[in-house]
């Protein structure tokens, strides 16, 4: 592990990969075989799967199937909870998955396909589960797009979730989903602290700049709601009801929330960004995840994984609730369609359009 502290980068060394027999380290920083810190660039792999829809079973996720354009994330949220699915591919769940990013350029393809299939029943599909669908290498590959406009194409209802502004780049296919209630965005939201920002999440746009985005696409009546979290004990707790306020006030329809856990290596990741950036409250902070997940960070159980339990996650559940109602108590994301849904793509003659 070096000791310069990687600015831009959320995760700050690799953990090791369980499913390898062997890891690249440096073990002495006076080593003569490397004399020069090793530089984290992004590298893009491209990769064919054979088929884009993930099957959920999980009872305390909204939706039966998700679509993950990409693997890995360069947005480098440190605390991300999808970072261990890195290591399926042989890379580490640190720096690997803010840094080595898979493409699934054949996604909207893979897409149609399933749609094309007569055992589908419309239903909605996210986008994603587990990385940004408009993380920056978006803006070159363009593949959220494309799948939105095979969402469009066959009527299917999606739901994304978003931590960046590039969004509002699709406004014309947003729009167009909307006017068919088959939309909903998501932004998550885990501070207004732009210097807290930078460090526990990099490569996020700035939540103002979120908030802007929220605006716009509101007065496109797209709806649109917010993610507050994860939230974490005496880092950004504090900041639930400026978030639910600031967010109702740019036009956010809905707004839910998420607790800290840090499963996996995460739970390695997390302690190193801890430990570095706020060493004076590492304690605190650790030991009140830990009230939140029966006495350890990480928490798999359905039902208790997303808020968690305990005397403290009850102060915060009732802290989101009296914000919650103060600022959306008048209102609600409204339902997306499935009876709209075009069997084989085709534009019916008769009937609903």
């Amino acid at each position: 592990m070096f000791s310069q502290y990687k600015k831009g980068r959320g995760a700050q060394f690799n953990t090791a990969n369980k499913f390898l027999s062997t890891r690249f380290v440096r073990e002495h920083i006076e080593g003569i075989d490397l004399q020069e810190e090793i530089r984290y660039e992004r590298q893009v792999f491209f990769e064919e799967p054979k088929k884009i829809l993930s099957k959920n079973s999980s009872p305390d996720i909204p939706y039966d199937y998700s679509i993950n354009p990409y693997q890995g994330c360069e947005h480098g949220c440190v605390y991300c909870y999808a970072r261990n699915v890195h290591t399926y591919w042989g890379f580490s769940a640190g720096l690997d998955w803010e840094t080595k990013i898979i493409a699934k350029k054949n996604a909207p393809q893979l897409l149609e396909k399933a749609f094309l299939s007569e055992s589908w029943t419309p239903r909605m599909v996210a986008l994603s589960g587990n990385t940004d669908p408009y993380q920056p290498l978006e803006r070159q590959l363009k593949i959220t797009r494309s799948l939105l406009k095979v969402f469009l194409k066959y009527r299917n209802p999606v739901g994304t979730v978003t931590k960046n502004s590039l969004v509002k780049r699709d406004l014309d296919l947003l729009i167009e989903l909307a006017k068919h209630q088959l939309i909903k965005v998501m932004f998550s939201v885990t501070t207004l602290d732009e210097k807290l920002r930078r460090i526990l999440e990099p490569r996020t746009a700035h939540a103002m700049k979120i908030m802007k985005t929220i605006s716009q696409l509101a007065a496109a009546k797209i709806p649109v709601g917010v993610m507050v979290g994860p939230i974490i004990p005496s880092i950004n707790d504090h900041e639930i009801d400026a978030i639910l306020k600031t967010a109702s006030q740019h036009g956010a329809m809905s707004a839910n929330y998420t607790m800290a856990r840090f499963n996996g290596d995460v739970e390695e990741i997390f302690a190193d960004w801890l430990s570095k950036n706020f060493p004076d409250r590492f304690d605190k902070v650790w030991n009140k995840v830990k009230s939140l997940h029966g006495g350890k960070v990480s928490e798999t159980r359905f039902g208790l994984r997303m808020h968690g339990e305990g005397k403290y996650a009850e102060t915060l559940r009732s802290l989101f609730a009296a914000s919650y109602k103060k600022y959306f108590s008048d209102k609600g994301m409204p339902e997306l369609r499935t009876d709209l849904f075009r069997r084989k793509g085709i534009i019916p003659l008769f009937g609903q359009q």
